[in-house]
């Protein structure tokens, strides 16, 4: 198969897993046997110190040209601290999103056997914790109007939009992924206070008897969050707003016991996108520490939802599963012996496949 991708390394720690991230996709292709053909761009602080703009109009046309998008991070400390900043990193991640159509982010939480210890949960909670965190990517609160700040400066605004349509596609989407696994559907939201989530919570009861297979529930924000950490092993997919989900999905990380072990998807309309859902960790820019497994099993998201070859996202997880048994990890994860660097890390893997 001819492989197409877009390649965004982004700010802080972004070039570094994504060049890991890129060794392995190399040595996939070479395993298995297919064409692989890349272009990199900038999106993020790098781009608006380049262009003036976080999202260039280049960079989009590489996004829509390309069959999948690697993506690393955004973020950059000059922009976080300057909050009357009219041009933000952040900007470029949510014009991405928006322009593609990216209405879903799918985060897959699993745990590796050969890491519970690390997570800040007992182990009995989180051994065999297998479950997926969707997220409605393109509305709510972080792309609704009127948003601002008064005149004067001393109030501040956001508005929280949605529509029907955008919340069936979501909820069909969450559907489909629960009918592929055990079944069970938890929507999440906040119907007992905002208008939004009623809405959220009148579509789901009607789209729920569409699915009589799945069984659903029903959970406030609020409570998800307690649930997550008393019982993760109770959810199987769940899906909620897209603030909700920002917050939600980063909690869940933890149960792997590291923020630098999940993945993600972004899918919708146009060209998905493939990612890690840490930041770009700029104490870490340069120093070869970061870890790269997240982008790593991003690509193998990647191989199995935009290109339907599931072999090779398995041959990438089983060497990532591999690279954590014989300790080959970064100093995030390492235990008292030596700590690699992120691109021996990236090396052994790709090696490994």
């Amino acid at each position: 198969m001819n492989l197409n991708i877009a390649v965004l390394p982004g700010d802080g720690i972004g070039p570094e897993i994504v060049n890991q991230a890129l060794k392995v996709v190399k040595a996939v292709c070479r395993k298995f046997g297919h064409e692989l053909k890349y272009s990199e761009a900038f999106i993020g602080a790098v781009a608006i110190d380049a262009t003036g703009n976080p999202y260039p109009e280049e960079t989009h046309n590489l996004c829509i040209s390309s069959d999948a998008v690697l993506f690393g991070a955004i973020g950059d400390p000059k922009y976080d601290n300057d909050p009357l900043a009219k041009i933000r990193p952040e900007q470029g991640l949510l014009t991405m999103r928006k322009r593609l159509g990216l209405y879903a982010n799918i985060r897959p939480v699993t745990t590796f056997p050969s890491l519970i210890h690390k997570s800040p949960l007992r182990a009995d909670l989180v051994e065999g914790a297998d479950l997926i965190c969707i997220r409605e990517l393109t509305g709510g609160i972080y792309f609704g109007r009127p948003q601002g700040r008064s005149e004067d400066g001393t109030t501040a605004y956001d508005t929280c939009i949605y529509t029907v349509e955008e919340i069936e596609r979501i909820l069909r989407l969450s559907y489909n992924f629960a009918l592929k696994r055990r079944k069970k559907l938890t929507v999440i939201d906040k119907a007992n206070v905002l208008s939004t989530s009623r809405l959220w919570r009148q579509v789901s009861k009607r789209i729920e008897k569409e699915y009589p297979e799945v069984s659903t529930d029903y959970m406030f924000v609020d409570n998800a969050s307690m649930q997550l950490i008393q019982n993760p092993k109770q959810f199987d997919v769940l899906v909620t707003e897209n603030m909700f989900g920002d917050i939600l999905t980063d909690e869940a990380s933890v149960i792997t016991g590291s923020l630098g072990m999940l993945p993600s998807a972004s899918i919708g309309i146009h060209t998905s996108v493939f990612e890690p859902i840490h930041g770009s960790y700029p104490q870490a820019a340069g120093k070869n520490i970061a870890n790269p497994l997240a982008t790593i099993l991003s690509s193998a998201l990647m191989f199995e939802y935009a290109f339907n070859l599931s072999d090779e996202g398995n041959a990438i997880r089983k060497a990532v599963e591999d690279s954590i048994i014989e300790k080959v990890v970064t100093e995030d994860i390492a235990e008292r012996g030596k700590a690699f660097k992120t691109s021996e890390v990236g090396d052994w893997i790709a090696k490994r496949l």
